[in-house]
Order: structure tokens, then sequence, then C-alpha cells
């Protein structure tokens, strides 16, 4: 089986792909949207930019299933002047070229990684299901949206199975964006102010994602479903915080801040998305995932967040 994954030098594009490369089951390629100096995998294409015009077909052929990875993800300082119509442009038009371009070569499947914040970026009462309204908050979410409905619509009745997987925050000692915050405060020692912060927040370990990825790439009855995906223990910030400092070697101190005047302050300073992602409740049932395929989750939650604290400390030696 060829499997095929764009985004191949991302952070989860790379992980996918170095495991398929590990197991000789599989061929495996990827592409990037740029020549990577030092690249000397002769299965690794260079696509250019990705939007509606761009020819995939070298990377396609013999190909049998594709991971889409490749995507505009959250930018922190977007400096474009219609950040939703590049969004658009990217992770809608580019996610429709490429399946097109994937029927029109036969492949077989198409594994589309979506986001959970499709469904929305905050839980009250109950976790998030695939069955959820979607409700997306923010214009990567939105394209993430587009993009599942037009995917739908392009492989009903072409014989290309499509999957859909939306993941929650994904951590890994090398994660990007507010986990990578969040290591490098607990790795300084200081006092955090989450002392009082009782949320509850669904994760999933890079280790996992992967494993489930790989899992829905081949599983005769993942064809044409959404999953919703997590390491399935749902944890809080103080929790996190803990486990991370625990493979650190480092003794976390937290303070009794009110949560309201925690977010209150974190507003003013422009880090309001950041206090919703750390501090605020987000949950989803991933049991589908068990139930349908039999997956679980290789490693616990627990265990990977220790791991992750221990392999960010020995990386910034």
């Amino acid at each position: 089986m060829h499997i095929l994954v764009t985004g191949a030098n991302g952070f989860v594009g790379s992980a996918v792909l170095s495991r398929l490369q590990q197991d000789t089951q599989y061929v495996a390629s990827g592409t990037v949207r740029r020549p990577v100096t030092g690249q000397t995998s002769a299965r690794v294409y260079p696509v250019g930019d990705i939007g509606s015009s761009t020819d995939w077909s070298e990377a396609l052929k013999e190909v049998d299933v594709v991971v889409h990875l490749a995507a505009r993800a959250h930018v922190l300082k977007d400096s474009v002047t219609d950040p939703l119509a590049e969004f658009r442009r990217v992770n809608v038009d580019g996610a429709v070229a490429l399946a097109s371009q994937a029927i029109s070569r036969g492949v077989k499947r198409f594994v589309f990684i979506s986001s959970i914040g499709v469904n929305g970026n905050l839980t009250h009462e109950a976790p998030f299901t695939e069955c959820s309204i979607p409700a997306p908050h923010a214009d990567y979410a939105t394209s993430k949206l587009e993009a599942e409905n037009a995917l739908k619509s392009m492989v009903e009745g072409s014989g290309m199975e499509l999957v859909i997987i939306r993941p929650p925050l994904v951590y890994a000692e090398n994660a990007p964006g507010n986990f990578r915050r969040l290591l490098k405060l607990v790795s300084i020692g200081i006092p955090l102010p989450f002392g009082m912060v009782q949320n509850l927040r669904s994760m999933v370990a890079l280790e996992n994602l992967v494993d489930f990825i790989v899992t829905c790439a081949i599983h005769p009855d993942a064809a044409n479903q959404t999953f919703l995906i997590s390491d399935a223990e749902d944890l809080s910030i103080g929790d996190t915080i803990r486990l991370l400092g625990k493979g650190m070697n480092k003794k976390s101190i937290m303070l009794p801040v009110p949560p309201e005047l925690l977010g209150f302050t974190m507003g003013l300073v422009g880090k309001k998305s950041m206090y919703t992602q750390l501090c605020g409740s987000l949950q989803v049932d991933a049991s589908k995932a068990g139930k349908l395929l039999g997956w679980s989750a290789p490693v616990t939650a627990q265990k990977a967040l220790v791991d992750v604290g221990r392999k960010f400390k020995s990386s910034a030696k």
C-alpha cells in the first residue's frame, strides 16, 4: 500500500511520514511546499504554493491513500488583509484540488485532518461528539469545516473514500504555539497563576494521533466516517503543568488567582485566546474510534506528558 502524506515537514506530517517509513508493509511518500535543505529522500515531492492550481500529479503516482495534513494553520500575527480568504485559498481550495486530482488518479482513500475547532472552542455541559452541531470559532476552523463539506460532496459517488479526523490540541516536546509557551514557563520553574482553575481539557499526544491516522488510512471500517480523537483522559491545566514538571524534575507552584481575574488580565495584554486554550474546558467524546475501529491510545496522557517534559528538558541542554 502506497500512502502519501502532505505537509511532510510539518509538526504532525513529519511524524506520520516517519512512522510509515519505519513499517515495511507500506510505501510512504510525502509532499512539501518547497525543497528542504539536506532532504535526501527521493519520495518527498515539492509542490509549491497550495491552492486551486497546485499540481499534485507527480506526487500522486501509484498512490493508494492520501493523508492530507498540509494547511494554513493558526497564524499568531497575521499580516494578510483578508485572513479568512487566505485560509480558504489554502485549506479549502487546496484540499479540493488535491482530492479532485486524487480521484482522477484512482486513489482509494483520502484522510483529511481537520480540527476540533470545527465544533467550537469551549464545552460547557457535555463533551463534543461527532453528532455535535458545528460551531467554528475562528477563521481557521471555518475554513476546515468548509473543506470538510466540499470534500464530502466531491467524493460522493466517486469511488474514493473519505475519512475526517478532528483532533484537539496536539502535544509533544516540539509542539508549536501555546503549548510550546507552556513548556517554557514550566521549565523556568516560576509560580504560575492557575491554582484556582478547575477546567477539563481533552488533548492528544502526537504519538497517539499518529497511530490513529495510520489506523484510519488502512482500517476498512473507517471509510466515509468522521472521528473526534483524544487521549481519552481529560486533565486540568494544573494537572498538565504538574505532569510536565515531573518530567522536567521541576516543582510546580501555582498561585490561587481567580479565573475571572486571570482571564481579564490576559485579555488586556492580548492573550485572550491563550487563556481560553489553557484555562477553558474543551472535552471530546472519542469513544466512536474504539467502538468502530477497536482503537485505543497506545500511551496514556499521564505518561505522555511526563515524557514530553523529560524530552523537552533534554533538548534544551
